[in-house]
């Protein structure tokens, strides 16, 4: 029996850790509607909690099969006595969220602790659809949307978003010994990865570098766009604003030379309330009906919904 008292506790502590968190993230959701500020703070305080029980936790194999065990107990309706945990099984009973998006969300978080390198685009897009595109999903299942096309879009949204954040932090992944750049394209550049981790330098060969995977976030930048008005409608000014605010951390990056080992793009305030009124305008947007098939690295995604 649910104890309403409790779960205004739990969602509290949802809230609290989404305050905490990306600042980027905080300002998108403060422009959904408020029917689904509650869902968005236990989304996010879920996902927030998994990255860092892998992350900051001594044993990462561990902490995979402890993420796993919750999830399962989670799915089962028998939440550990966790507020993260209980306000997560609320919203996926409400919402119906298959295990596999989740699921695929913590295998990302795996990849990460292996500090796995990606050979290929696909490889890295693989990547990012596990620990980006989930969330997507995920929020798109809020917003009470099943459509393929949107969740197709959505799915491609996170990869520009993530591959926009992998070219942003360069020089801080360096340094803390991981490369997300293809491997493939650092070769072909003439950049050795493990130099890079051991020297992190800018050079006009890792610019390049860097610039090809902006091109490449850009172009799902422009298919997410295609779906934007598929959005309801009182949804699309906090994607349209999240997408914006997004994609101007790679402008900046643009501006700073491609240069993101010596420097690390941020957006000023000022420039978020420019950015958030030109998102005002996907409001005026007449709709545009897009089927392209998912990209096939998200394609598993939106087949499990």
């Amino acid at each position: 029996m649910s104890d309403p008292e409790q779960e205004r506790a739990d969602l509290r502590t949802c809230h609290a850790i989404l305050t905490a968190g990306s600042k980027s993230f905080v300002a998108a959701s403060r422009l959904l509607p408020k029917r689904l500020r509650d869902g968005t703070a236990a989304l996010y305080a879920f996902c927030r909690m998994a990255d860092d029980a892998v992350d900051l936790g001594q044993d990462p194999r561990q902490a995979i099969g402890r993420l796993h065990a919750r999830l399962d107990r989670i799915y089962a309706g028998r939440p550990e006595d966790d507020p993260v945990d209980r306000a997560f099984c609320a919203v996926v009973q409400e919402l119906r969220i298959p295990q596999e998006i989740p699921r695929a969300l913590i295998e990302g978080f795996q990849w990460d602790s292996e500090r796995r390198q990606y050979r290929t685009q696909q490889d890295l897009e693989a990547y990012c659809a596990r620990v980006a595109s989930t969330v997507g999903v995920m929020m798109i299942l809020l917003f009470g949307e099943r459509s393929p096309v949107l969740l197709a879009r959505g799915c491609e949204l996170g990869l520009a978003m993530q591959l926009t954040n992998i070219c942003r932090d360069v020089g801080e992944d360096a340094r803390a010994g991981r490369v997300y750049l293809p491997l493939d394209w650092l070769a072909e550049a003439g950049v050795d990865a493990n130099d890079l981790i051991a020297h992190p330098a800018p050079s006009p060969a890792l610019s390049s570098v860097v610039k090809r995977t902006l091109d490449l976030a850009n172009d799902y930048y422009r298919r997410a766009d295609r779906g934007m008005t598929l959005y309801p409608r009182d949804c699309r000014l906090g994607i349209r604003a999240a997408r914006l605010i997004y994609a101007e951390i790679g402008r900046v990056v643009a501006k700073n030379g491609y240069d993101s080992v010596t420097s690390r793009a941020y957006t000023s305030k000022a420039r978020k309330l420019w950015l958030l009124a030109r998102a005002l305008l996907v409001l005026l947007r007449r709709r545009r009906d897009n089927d392209d098939p998912p990209n096939p690295a998200v394609k598993f995604l939106v087949e499990a919904v």
